[in-house]
């Protein structure tokens, strides 16, 4: 049985519904991210877990216990904000010691589980400076400490590192890994961030329009994305129309309208005639010329269109003879010039025959 379980769940606000029907289940120990855009639901979801709101239907369960009649402050429950809410007035110290106080803990317990709480979350040489006094990482360190001293079943964390820069961020992504890793809580983390979700999860839901388009972990979910809005909202994805030709035992063949035909994986419940789409990762797309990428199955004729130089990869944008642009990457892995082609060169562009997805309609 999971941890937490979110059975048939939903949320309205006057005619709008925000969560429609949500089913999930958080597995102990797991980092569980709800992904998506503004306004699909990710939120609400978090604050019905908390507690702060309410479904109209069914039911959010913790250790198989409904949570429905439990007020937010008596369930295991912790929230760390994107503001952080800190008390400008106390210390780091006072700041993490302040449930305790509140639940009016004895002395003694307050400040030994103070100084575990400050170690765990590396402010121990912190512990008398005021919040104003702190970097951005610190405060939401003392955030994290202040959630952490109650040690509740989970800690639900909603947009907390979208107030960092991208650097801090990266750093936050880390130091978050390994406090979940050194204190075995359950996060459910909220993101409309992909790269953030792909780098912190365990599993991730991604959400649109108050329903739930697909739980994986983050490499299927990169991979194998399981329609079209999961497969253009994770990532860079190039996606082209596409029907099924034929279906064989080791691959699919796909028809590309003004292009020809494709090779592809085989594809669950795909039949001769069934319309889609054929998306496939940049990264996987290889670019040439002459005979570079023809030893490939799938390989066309294209025209450099335009180029972006991101320093560790440049990014081609390439249109194939029936005007469909895609994407290639190519690492800037050499010294010196990383140019290799400029806008207008004929080259070629090819891909694996085990590459890329089809994607019912």
């Amino acid at each position: 049985m999971a941890l937490l379980e979110i059975r048939n769940v939903t949320r309205r606000f006057g005619g709008f519904v925000a969560v429609d029907n949500i089913s999930l289940g958080i597995e102990a120990g797991e980092i569980f991210t709800l992904l998506g855009p503004s306004g699909c639901g990710k939120t609400t979801i978090l604050r019905m877990i908390a507690g702060f709101d309410l479904p109209d239907e069914g039911q959010i369960l913790l250790d198989g216990e409904d949570l429905a009649d439990t007020p937010p402050e008596k369930r295991p429950v912790r929230t760390v904000f994107q503001n952080y809410a800190l008390f400008p007035h106390m210390t780091v110290a006072q700041n993490i010691a302040f449930p305790l106080r509140m639940s009016r803990c004895p002395d003694a317990e307050i400040r030994q589980r103070t100084r575990d709480t400050l170690q765990q979350v590396r402010l121990g040489d912190r512990a008398g400076r005021y919040p104003n006094e702190l970097s951005g990482g610190q405060q939401q360190r003392v955030a994290l400490g202040r959630a952490l001293i109650n040690r509740p079943r989970l800690l639900l964390l909603d947009e907390p590192l979208a107030a960092l820069d991208a650097k801090l961020r990266e750093e936050m992504q880390i130091e978050l890994i390994n406090l979940q890793r050194e204190v075995g809580i359950t996060f459910v983390f909220v993101t409309h961030a992909q790269n953030e979700a792909l780098a912190l999860s365990h599993r991730i839901a991604v959400l649109n329009s108050g329903r739930v388009m697909q739980v994986d972990d983050p490499p299927r979910l990169y991979g194998f994305p399981g329609n079209r809005f999961v497969a253009g909202f994770i990532g860079h994805i190039n996606i082209l129309d596409a029907q099924v030709l034929e279906t064989a035992h080791g691959h699919t063949r796909l028809g590309i309208a003004g292009l020809g035909e494709i090779i592809v994986p085989p594809v669950a419940g795909a039949a001769p005639g069934g319309k889609g789409a054929f998306a496939i990762r940049p990264e996987l797309v290889r670019i040439g010329v002459h005979g570079d990428v023809t030893e490939l199955k799938n390989h066309f004729p294209c025209e450099v269109r335009n180029l972006l130089y991101c320093g560790d990869v440049t990014t081609y944008r390439v249109q194939l003879a029936n005007g469909a642009l895609i994407e290639a990457l190519l690492p800037n892995s050499a010294p010196g010039r990383a140019e290799l082609f400029k806008v207008g060169d004929a080259v070629n562009v090819g891909w694996r025959h085990d590459a890329g997805v089809f994607l019912h309609e």
